[in-house]
């Protein structure tokens, strides 16, 4: 089965999971490979949210070293992190992986914006749905032009699971030369988006990003992609990975990836 390379734990503010409960169920649905991609928010606003996205980065690596070397003959746990960017933090995490070298996997993503979190309506009482969407878009525009220390973007268009409308009104030729300009830094970067099956259980009905993005990634290029499920509970791991590799196929994709020291691993779908 298709490792997951997006999985939260107890080491994630918004999550409660064990990391050895979320290892059992992976290998329970048949994978020997998944990567652990905590949340670590620098700077994230205060008082917008009900938890923390710091990370305590000694006891994560330290657990999740021991768990790899424990299962080492049997099942790979690679260690990455999910960094939640903002412009005015490119700079000071643009040499983070050189201070934690045992990391394996970087997602690089956007949950705030503006000092705003989408998650709550208040974002789009400011914006609007369109010029929210917008918002948002430009702001990963200018973290894809600006970072450098990543693999892949995550749920590019995660700010559709909370529009007002959940995408029925999001149409990418809106947006088109926010999103050319996107992956065209992306692809020259050398690096690489997720496949995030999350949004199928948050109320949207196509994986991030939406076919049609995925459509115009693999027009400019685009091959580097990992699969996700961005589960921070046992239920959704590998969660229908099966549709994503079929849509990716029928899209004229032929590999993914996996991550090992930062470099991408190419497996045919």
């Amino acid at each position: 089965m298709i490792p997951d390379y997006h999985l939260h734990t107890e080491f994630s503010g918004d999550c409660r999971t064990p990391v050895r409960e979320l290892i059992c169920s992976a290998r329970n649905k048949g994978m020997t490979e998944i990567c652990i991609t905590d949340h670590y928010d620098h700077d994230f606003p205060e008082g917008i949210a009900e938890v923390s996205f710091d990370l305590d980065f000694d006891r994560y690596f330290t657990t999740l070293k021991e768990l790899r070397d424990e299962l080492a003959k049997e099942f790979r746990l690679k260690i990455g992190i999910e960094q939640g960017l903002m412009p005015g933090t490119c700079e000071t995490l643009s040499d983070f992986s050189s201070r934690y070298p045992d990391l394996d996997f970087i997602i690089c993503s956007t949950h705030v914006v503006d000092g705003f979190d989408p998650y709550y309506p208040y974002y789009f009482e400011k914006w609007g749905e369109q010029g929210g969407y917008r918002r948002y878009f430009e702001e990963i525009l200018y973290t894809v032009e600006h970072f450098d220390d990543y693999c892949v973007y995550g749920h590019m268009d995660y700010i559709l699971r909370y529009g007002p409308t959940k995408a029925e009104n999001f149409r990418v030729k809106d947006y088109m030369e926010i999103f050319e300009a996107i992956f065209r830094a992306i692809i020259g970067k050398g690096k690489g988006i997720e496949l995030n099956t999350g949004s199928l259980y948050r109320g949207l009905s196509f994986a991030h990003p939406h076919p049609e993005l995925l459509t115009l990634y693999r027009e400019l290029g685009g091959e580097i992609i990992t699969f996700g499920s961005d589960s921070h509970d046992t239920e959704h791991v590998g969660y229908r990975f099966d549709h994503g590799a079929k849509l990716l196929k029928s899209l004229g994709f032929s590999w993914y990836c996996t991550y090992d020291k930062l470099q991408p691993e190419f497996h045919p779908l």
